[in-house]
């Protein structure tokens, strides 16, 4: 049984392959190919020497989705929408990220005001049609997008979620009118009331389908080219896997794709090492992203965002996502301030050490010309690099311009990057009642191990925890994951006994749905699992919460009684006199899916595994330092380190700060104690 997983990053594109009968680990990283992400992936394949024909199974994730959303490299997306509701996307919630910040501009809408129009039709909030579709003004408004060359349309009428009707025949004169266009329709995508949620998850996922529908079909058509038969499976935002059909069309559920892997792979990690809660931070050359684990659960959400403002409404496990990365930009804001990111240079042209064409500093930059990182080992020496263009691009655009000298420069973008680090951090800890102090560190991604013990230093994390396989351990995360389906709905009932006959017929029709994709997918029925989740809250808030239950259905009183107690976990509140309302259905459709188990490691001292020593700078040492540099793949289960020290390896750089050690777990996991 020959495994591999795969994730798509916007600088390198990470491979694992792990042969089961033997214990075989092949790990490898090539850069991304953003024009045609998949030819990274048979590169990457390739590159591992892996007969593609003898793979057995193959699961990938991608941030390709999310770095189109940062950087809103998408398509031009039209909107047909109910008369009097054409400003419903850009008026949002009226919230902002910032309530005190009077002049923080909001992100602007994904779809422009000429490019959201209107439609003659109204359904009532009981689902009854008030006013038919105008269908003569219907055809004109695709008539007019099509001249403008649109070819990506969102379909979001006013309680459409109840009523799909007037969605379905939109759609139809859509096909009619202008065949060559994708259409989405909101009654699929996110049948659940709220019109601006709503909108904006139809919105995203449309713009999204032909960003990663093309690269879907043709990394399908790739393998297959070269002999693998088996299912290329995607991982979504929400834990799972999908086929990449499903996956073409539900474009949103990857957007979180990569980070959710990362996330996936960390508890697994942090779970070894005896850690039930563990933050994981996953830095890669485009973005770092954060997630949370506690007492063994990865925190989940029904409502992210990639930009404040525009939610994606789909199930996901809960991370921040920010522009740091290897290949952010440093540069100086018109107050003179130096800022990095969210910009990247990504992987063409990338860093300007990289060699490509790259003229702009960068944070991996800056960690060349601290002694962090040895160009000359980027990619266990595979990949050209060198220092010069480093240099000269930090002197040129920061410390010119600011009047610092080179080393100093280069301090300031390593320490601005990680205050924007513990930001991250902190929005999915301290700002959501939970203490770091309490938490281990877990650092992946190429960039991730470069910077976790001076993030865990700025957050009083005791324990950073790097992974056998760092800068892939995205990829490995795609190896843990099972086939995985979900759907909502909203139903609005006092949540009383006399609302469970209804509960379970809304159950049994969704999980019914949610079987037959599995099957269609090739799962067995005694491999499916089924997770059922009530939407509570208390009468009259707007705010929900998801509770567990059984099917069937034996006690109420217990599934209120689980609300309060979780209600008092989020917002240390509950009432128990309130009634509680019932605000949706939630099914979980798993096809389970066998896990690999891999090898321990062999025992050894860190002696062997020295390679020499370089200068380091280390602000809190107050200067370069003759640093230790190790050999990862010499390290033996029980070798020790003390800060200050570097640890090298094909796919990341791990540093050991000073006042800091370093141990080998027998699974090769280095925990640092900070």
């Amino acid at each position: 049984m020959i495994r591999s997983g795969v994730d798509i990053g916007g600088t390198f594109t990470d491979v694992i392959v792990f042969d089961e009968e033997t214990g075989e680990i092949d790990i490898e990283k090539t850069p991304s190919t953003p024009g045609n992400p998949a030819e990274g992936v048979i590169n990457g394949l390739s590159k591992a020497d892996t007969d593609i024909a003898d793979l057995e199974f193959f699961s990938h994730g991608s941030t390709v989705g999310t770095n189109a959303l940062i950087e809103r490299e998408l398509p031009r997306v039209g909107l047909l929408t109910t008369e009097g509701f054409r400003d419903v996307h850009e008026i949002r919630d009226g919230t902002k990220d910032n309530l005190w910040d009077a002049y923080e501009d909001v992100a602007d809408p994904y779809v422009q005001r000429r490019d959201r129009l209107e439609v003659s039709e109204r359904i009532d909030a009981a689902g009854n049609i008030v006013e038919e579709l105008d269908e003569e003004a219907t055809r004109e408004a695709v008539r007019v997008l099509k001249k403008r060359g649109i070819t990506t349309i969102a379909i979001s009428l006013i309680n459409a979620y109840l009523n799909g009707t007037h969605e379905r025949r939109v759609a139809e004169i859509v096909a009619e009118e202008h065949p060559d266009a994708f259409v989405c329709t909101s009654h699929e995508i996110l049948p659940e009331m709220f019109e601006h949620e709503r909108t904006s998850t139809t919105v995203i996922n449309a713009a999204l389908v032909p960003v990663v529908r093309d690269y879907l079909l043709d990394l399908s058509a790739q393998l297959d080219d070269c002999g693998y038969d088996g299912d290329v499976l995607a991982m979504h935002s929400g834990g799972g896997v999908m086929t990449t059909e499903a996956i073409a069309y539900y474009a949103a559920r990857i957007a979180n794709s990569g980070p959710t892997a990362g996330a996936i792979a960390s508890q697994h990690v942090a779970e070894q090492c005896g850690f039930e809660n563990a933050i994981g931070f996953d830095m890669g050359g485009t973005s770092a992203d954060v997630s949370l684990t506690h007492q063994g659960d990865i925190e989940m959400t029904d409502e992210w965002a990639v930009e404040y403002g525009y939610p994606i409404m789909f199930p996901s496990t809960d991370i921040e996502t920010i522009g740091a990365g290897g290949g952010s930009i440093a540069w100086i804001d018109d107050g003179g301030s130096l800022r990095v990111g969210p910009k990247s240079q990504g992987a063409n042209p990338g860093p300007a050490c990289y060699l490509r064409g790259g003229d702009k500093p960068t944070t991996t930059d800056a960690n060349v010309i601290l002694g962090w990182v040895d160009p000359d080992k980027f990619l266990g020496g595979d990949m050209e690099a060198t220092a010069e263009p480093a240099e000269r691009v930090i002197e040129r655009d920061v410390a010119d311009p600011l009047g610092l000298d080179l080393t100093e420069a280069a301090s300031a973008i390593e320490r601005i990057a990680v205050a924007n680090m513990c930001n991250a951090v902190r929005l999915v800890s301290t700002s959501k009642g939970y203490d770091p102090r309490d938490f281990a560190l877990v650092a992946f991604g190429g960039a991730g191990p470069l910077h976790a013990a001076h993030v865990a230093r700025e957050m009083s994390i005791p324990k950073v925890v790097v992974p056998l396989y760092p800068g892939i351990n995205s990829a490995l995360g795609c190896l843990l994951v099972d086939v995985e389906h979900d759907l909502s709905q909203t139903f609005i009932e006092d949540a009383t006994t006399d609302a469970v006959d209804d509960i379970e017929r809304a159950f049994a029709e969704m999980e019914a749905e949610i079987r037959d994709r599995l099957a269609e997918e090739g799962v067995d029925d005694e491999q499916m699992r089924m997770d059922h989740e009530i939407k509570m809250r208390y009468t009259g808030q707007w705010r929900s919460l998801e509770i567990s239950c059984d099917r069937p259905i034996e006690s109420m009183d217990a599934i209120r009684e689980r609300f309060h107690r979780q209600h008092e976990h989020a917002y240390a509140y509950s009432d128990e006199d309130q009634p509680v309302e019932i605000y949706g259905l939630h099914v979980t459709g798993r096809g389970l899916v066998e896990k690999p188990s891999f090898p321990s490691i062999a025992a050894g001292d860190a002696a062997g595994a020295h390679r020499g020593t370089r200068e380091a700078y280390f602000e809190s040492a107050g200067g370069y330092v003759r640093t230790d540099i190790y050999g990862r793949e010499e390290l033996g289960a029980g070798a020790e380190l003390e800060g200050p020290a570097i640890v090298e390896q094909m796919d990341s750089t791990i540093v050991v700060p000073p006042n800091a050690t370093a141990d080998m777990d027998d699974r090769g996991n280095i925990i640092i104690t900070v």
